[in-house]
């Protein structure tokens, strides 16, 4: 019996090392390609793909500067405060658009046009409106995890059970009650999809907003590093970019894992 207990151990955790070693095997593989393209087989010469060795050392004096704290610092306070404007008021607005048929004719075709205007195209427009400091940098990226945010919960209400609807109209809920009770909670594994996107939607829009009169945060390392010819502090600044959407994204599948454990939905 012991034997036993002691296999199914062994074969469980097996798995959830092979199950932690596969998310580094594409990493490793794009390495390695890196490495040979640039140090092995010289495809790319420096000026076009610095090697990673030189990346890494070029990291750490950014790093030893003190100059990586203060732009990754200013990079994630606008992209949280940024979303944080987006995703709520996407989700008062969807909810409204979601709720009433006459606020979707009033509203929703507006709001799917400006869903279609280029982010670069708000950037002169926002500096003539709100200047050059902080403020047209969190619009823009607001306006990013706006729109991702607003369709997936309109699109989640809309899904909500029709008969559970009924039966909240038959126990006498009222339209507040309806929509906290029933509504929402259907609407919930579509919110959080869509707050996912938003966010990544919200680092995409960053380097458009870092584009306005900025002095520091990644999006502005990385126009610095094309403007005096440093392809390997750009690439530190992809990097970050990527590190920091990865870690994002990662507490909201924490947080949509832990939210909707009651689902029994298809786990592969």
């Amino acid at each position: 019996m012991a034997s036993q207990a002691e296999s199914i151990y062994t074969t469980t955790l097996r798995s959830a090392l092979s199950q932690r070693a596969a998310v580094f095997v594409v990493p490793a593989l794009l390495l390695f390609a890196w490495h040979l393209t640039t140090e092995v087989t010289g495809l790319f010469r420096p000026n076009q793909l610095p090697p990673p060795l030189q990346v890494v050392r070029t990291a750490g004096e950014l790093l030893s500067d003190g100059d990586l704290f203060k732009h990754v610092g200013a990079s994630a306070l606008r992209v949280l405060l940024g979303f944080t404007i987006g995703a709520g008021a996407a989700l008062i607005i969807g909810t409204i658009v979601g709720m009433w048929r006459n606020a979707e004719r009033a509203l929703d075709p507006t709001l799917q046009a400006i869903r279609s205007i280029p982010s670069l195209a708000w950037v002169p427009f926002l500096l003539l409106w709100l200047g050059i400091d902080e403020a047209p940098k969190l619009t823009l990226i607001a306006i990013g995890a706006f729109f991702p945010v607003y369709l997936n919960l309109v699109t989640g209400i809309r899904q909500a059970d029709r008969k559970l609807i009924e039966v909240g109209v038959i126990f006498g809920f009222s339209r507040s009650e309806t929509i906290h009770r029933i509504v929402l909670p259907a609407a919930l594994p579509y919110l959080l999809a869509g707050l996912r996107i938003g966010l990544g939607q919200g680092w995409l829009f960053l380097v458009a907003a870092e584009l306005i009169a900025s002095t520091r945060g990644l999006g502005f390392m990385l126009i610095d590093g094309q403007n005096s010819a440093r392809p390997d502090v750009m690439l530190v600044s992809i990097l970050l970019l990527a590190a920091l959407g990865k870690f994002s994204d990662g507490l909201l599948r924490l947080v949509e894992h832990r939210t909707l454990h009651w689902t029994d939905g298809y786990k592969s």
